[in-house]
């Protein structure tokens, strides 16, 4: 069954734009990963910078394999220079309510 991710990024004030830059760069492959569904960027019309992401993905299995590469490859310790608080990454499933 498919999963919804959302995923929040919060910069400190200073790298509002270096993280654009680092997502424009990081998202097309993202996007090519095995699993990825689609993925929708958003920008927060109230709070400049912060940015989410809604992101399909086939299975939460694929979503894991995703997160754990990036872990791999160091964008997590590139984005907790970036970020004035940890990513937020939350999990949902299409409900019939």
């Amino acid at each position: 069954m498919s999963i919804t991710v959302i995923v929040e990024f919060n910069p400190k004030p200073e790298c509002s734009d270096t993280l654009k830059d680092f997502l424009a760069d990081a998202l097309p492959d993202t996007r090519a990963y095995d699993g990825c569904i689609s993925l929708d960027t958003y920008n927060n019309s109230d709070s400049d910078g912060n940015i989410v992401l809604i992101v399909k993905w086939e299975s939460r299995e694929h979503q894991e394999r995703y997160l754990a590469w990036r872990v791999e490859q160091g964008a997590f310790d590139k984005l907790g220079e970036m970020l004035a608080s940890e990513v937020s990454i939350r999990y949902f499933e299409k409900t019939a309510i």
